[in-house]
């Protein structure tokens, strides 16, 4: 970069610097120089300028006043050119720019100022030069280790080799995907990630230590989905240290970019395994085959779990994917191969299983703690499958598990639980095929919702709040806003249409299982 101490050191210049005590200020940049032999040059002079001047002034202005100004000003220097009117220095001038801590160079005679302008845009160019071609090569190799596969951690291994900053890579759900220099903890990736979710994200960070500089990362929509964040303020990085980061970010940008689309891939292959698994033993041998894909083998007993996170009242519930990410993260660091599909309302893990039933639940309730301590979620519930002999069996303890999942969340209680744990209506038509459940909802129900469509009734909003609040007519019509009157004609209505009664219990059963069925079957869980 130019600087005073840059300009001094070329001989041809024939500078000196007058003022030793200031050795600092002479290695900080120039913005560039400026010729003046005004009194009062300060509302002209520029921040970081070097001020260059003959002296013609002092006719009108001590030299106090002029160092003043430009101190003002905020100028980084001041070249005092000799001539042969003024062979010397003014006395005092020295001592004056130490006191005011404003580095003095003197330029002997005969030298004009367009010499150092000519020297000081040579710099100038020499700089720009140096920095593209550092960021050319720096491109390439960023390039070259992306094109290898070596990820983010690459791309903070190329920034490593110009800079010490210590530096991470964290996405918006709370994921390290890089780090170097540091060792981020739990809370401040946690900060880190919650940075990116706000609007709009800001450019410093404090994650606990201060602030941090963030360079934010675009995925293939244009959205922010990670941070390059610096261990250090904004402030203190240099011009070439932001640029590195700034270059490191756009090519972070093409590396989540490939992995949103790996991961899109990834999720498309899982949940065509997890339906395989759930048509039953016929497609055994697929998914033996997709399971050995994940490192699961096909002919050991399988554990099957089922997982879903409770958000705190009024908080909305973790994504099913962070989860997942959460679930394999705790698989890996037992060394356990393991499948994973996330779904709307849960995660499915199919893992290799040795051990005994009464382990398995066991290893569930870590599971659950381990999660919910890296994902940060009011609640984890783990549902547990009976251990599956093979692929072959795997549909019934994957249904069962999935359904105790849903259980869990619903009530209060346990974090983990097996079918013998948890037995409910729920569970026994989770057994069913989809295809039977609806066809049974429907022939009970099916003339109601056509009812309801024809005359814009709400009789099958009626029942299911009739029978959410146990056939309480009181409680049922307040729920409603509706008199108890009304109700009643509406149940009426009901019964007139379907044959079937509530005060009769049997019926009653009919109508509420017919309702449960649309969301208790294992498709419907899967989606």
């Amino acid at each position: 970069m130019l600087t005073i101490s840059r300009l001094v050191a070329d001989p041809a210049l024939g500078l000196r610097v007058m003022t030793p005590e200031l050795t600092e200020r002479l290695e900080a940049e120039i913005g560039w120089l400026h010729t003046t032999e005004l009194a009062d040059p300060s509302p002209y002079v520029r921040p970081g300028e070097l001020v260059m001047t003959n002296g013609l002034w002092l006719a009108h202005v001590p030299a106090e006043g002029f160092v003043d100004a430009i101190v003002r000003a905020g100028a980084a220097g001041l070249v005092f050119g000799l001539t042969a009117q003024m062979p010397e220095l003014p006395e005092g001038l020295a001592a004056l720019c130490v006191s005011r801590g404003l580095p003095l160079v003197e330029l002997c005679i005969g030298v004009p100022f367009a010499a150092l302008t000519r020297a000081a845009a040579r710099i100038q160019n020499e700089v720009l030069q140096a920095e593209l071609t550092a960021t050319v090569h720096r491109g390439d190799a960023l390039a070259t280790a992306l094109s290898r596969g070596s990820g983010a951690a690459g791309v903070l291994e190329i920034l490593r080799g110009e800079t010490e900053l210590p530096l991470l890579v964290i996405d918006r759900k709370g994921r390290c995907l890089a780090s170097i220099g540091c060792e981020p903890t739990d809370e401040q990736v946690r900060l880190a990630a919650a940075a990116l979710n706000r609007t709009p994200p800001p450019i410093e960070v404090d994650l606990g230590s201060g602030p941090s500089a963030l360079y934010l990362i675009e995925g293939a929509m244009g959205e922010i989905d990670a941070g390059l964040y610096c261990l250090e303020p904004a402030g203190r990085l240099g011009a070439a240290d932001r640029e590195a980061l700034a270059q490191a970010a756009r090519f972070l940008s093409l590396e989540v970019t490939k992995q949103q689309a790996v991961h899109a891939i990834e999720a498309r292959f899982a949940a065509e395994l997890l339906e395989m698994i759930l048509s039953g033993p016929r497609r055994s041998g697929e998914v033996g085959q997709r399971l050995r894909a994940y490192g699961v083998p096909s002919d050991r007993p399988l554990g099957v779990f089922a997982l879903a996170s409770v958000a705190a009242p009024g908080a909305v519930g973790l994504p099913a994917d962070e989860i997942a990410h959460g679930a394999g993260v705790f698989f890996a660091a037992h060394g356990t191969p393991v499948f994973t599909a996330a779904g709307s309302r849960d995660v499915v893990a199919v893992c290799p299983w040795d051990g005994t039933a009464e382990e398995l639940t066991r290893f569930a309730g870590e599971l659950s703690a381990e999660v919910r301590r890296r994902t940060a979620a009011a609640r984890v519930v783990v549902g547990v499958g009976e251990i599956a002999s093979g692929v072959g069996a795997l549909r019934e303890p994957l249904v069962r598990a999935r359904e105790v999942c849903q259980v869990l969340r619903a009530q209060d209680g346990p974090d983990t639980a097996t079918f013998a744990d948890i037995a409910t209506f729920r569970m026994l038509l989770g057994l069913l095929d989809e295809q039977v459940l609806q066809r049974f909802s429907e022939q009970v129900l099916g003339i109601i919702r056509e009812h309801d469509a024809r005359a814009h009734t709400e009789l099958e909003h009626t029942l299911r709040t009739f029978l959410a609040n146990d056939g309480q007519w009181g409680v049922t019509a307040a729920a409603l806003h509706v008199h108890v009157n009304t109700l009643r004609n509406r149940m009426a209505r009901i019964t007139e249409l379907t044959g079937r009664n509530v005060n009769r219990l049997a019926d009653t059963v009919d109508l509420f299982l017919a309702l449960a069925a649309e969301t208790a079957g294992p498709g419907a869980a899967s989606h």
